[in-house]
């Protein structure tokens, strides 16, 4: 019984203190290595899928939209303008903006775990980068081009706006680009987690990166200012000339052009204002102590926006569509190819068929295609429906 007395306060007066240590050092420990504690920072994997599918449709509808676009501007005579230059090299940008794609739809499918090299991660991360601010970039360039074209005497235009300047513009734009990237590219204290990418990183110790990003932000909204002001203005000035002289021959080309100018602003709108309005949560997040759960609300955001980005990539063929009327030729013309080679096929298929249905007083479709490309020459110019008929090629 004193064996007793004694040893029960020795325990009671060492064991509480050394117990109370031991499960706060644990507690401690456990939360700095691991994030399960709070369920707030728990990762939520709900959008890999979706991003992947959706990269997947954003991949293929670019990549062919400005492989016809180049293939246009390279190999069909058109007139050689300094918008003509822009649009070339805004279709390269996207382009290589592309082809930085299918690494992003096998991150997501993976599960978002990176498999490749830690620096092929770097270099696709910062290509996409680059390359979707060269668009803005020369997107901002061709609203100011168009208004000064318009704005401006036909002696003033020439001498800012010739083709070998802009193409010394580009080179410089390129130039710029290129070396901020390779900048951002080899710093050494990129300290990344093991198998990821293209996640959320804070940058308390490396704010001068973050300081690149408010750079390209603000230039950004700068170029959004530009679209607004030039395309606006153009608009304006059209539709107030087509007010005035309604009796002008080219009054409905005027206001055709006002309203691919807003639908120009339309798209650029859409794709790059929701991810530059994101970016500045996003950016507090990482040079400031934030809570996990508004990290992980600005990491979500940003790569739902990010997604609008991407998706200018395979709508910017629609702008060279109506910026470009050398593009819109041809893009008609292969369509007429298309329906062409559709309709040979199956009429050589069914030429019995055909034939009887002659006899009946049934329309085939040759004859049908024929109405359809005798339509589109009494629409478009006729260089246009040159291209079109496809009678001829019915006939052979």
């Amino acid at each position: 019984m004193t064996k007793t007395s004694f040893t029960t306060p020795a325990t009671s007066t060492l064991q509480p203190p050394h117990s109370s240590f031991s499960l706060l050092a644990t507690k401690i420990s456990d939360m700095n290595l691991t994030a399960t504690p709070d369920p707030q920072c728990a990762e939520h994997n709900a959008l890999q899928i979706p991003f992947a599918v959706l990269y997947s449709v954003i991949f293929v509808l670019g990549l062919v939209g400005n492989l016809v676009a180049l293939w246009v501007f390279f190999y069909i005579h058109s007139k050689k303008n300094s918008v003509r230059v822009f649009l070339i090299n805004v279709a390269f940008a996207d382009l290589l903006l592309v082809a930085c794609l299918p690494f992003r739809i096998l991150y997501h499918s993976h599960g978002d775990v990176w498999n490749l090299n830690p620096t092929l991660c770097k270099v696709v991360g910062n290509v996409f980068y680059m390359n979707m601010y060269m668009s803005i970039t020369l997107l901002g360039l061709i609203s100011v081009d168009r208004y000064l074209k318009m704005h401006r005497g036909s002696g003033t235009r020439h001498r800012l706006w010739s083709t070998r300047r802009s193409r010394a513009l580009c080179a410089i734009v390129w130039i710029l680009a290129s070396a901020l990237t390779l900048t951002y590219m080899i710093s050494k204290n990129d300290r990344g987690e093991q198998n990821r990418c293209f996640h959320y990183r804070q940058l308390l110790n490396e704010k001068w990166k973050a300081y690149i990003n408010i750079f390209l932000l603000v230039l950004f909204w700068l170029v959004f200012i530009s679209l607004v002001v030039s395309y606006g203005k153009i608009a304006h000035r059209l539709l107030r000339t087509s007010q005035e002289k309604p009796d002008l021959p080219n009054t409905v080309r005027y206001i055709r052009t006002a309203k691919k100018s807003f639908f120009i602003l339309f798209l650029f709108t859409v794709c790059f204002v929701p991810y530059h309005m994101v970016r500045v949560f996003y950016i507090k997040t990482q040079i400031t102590e934030t809570s996990c759960y508004w990290r992980d609300v600005a990491d979500k955001a940003n790569e739902v926006s990010l997604l609008f980005s991407a998706l200018n990539s395979c709508l910017d063929p629609v702008m060279y569509f109506l910026l470009s009327s050398s593009v819109r030729k041809e893009v008609l013309r292969l369509i007429s190819n298309l329906l062409c080679v559709r309709d040979l096929a199956v009429g050589s298929g069914s030429s019995s068929t055909t034939e009887g249905d002659g006899r009946t007083g049934k329309t085939d479709r040759g004859q049908t295609n024929r109405v359809f490309t005798s339509n589109i020459k009494e629409t478009e110019s006729p260089g246009v429906g040159s291209n079109l008929d496809c009678e001829g090629s019915l006939k052979q």
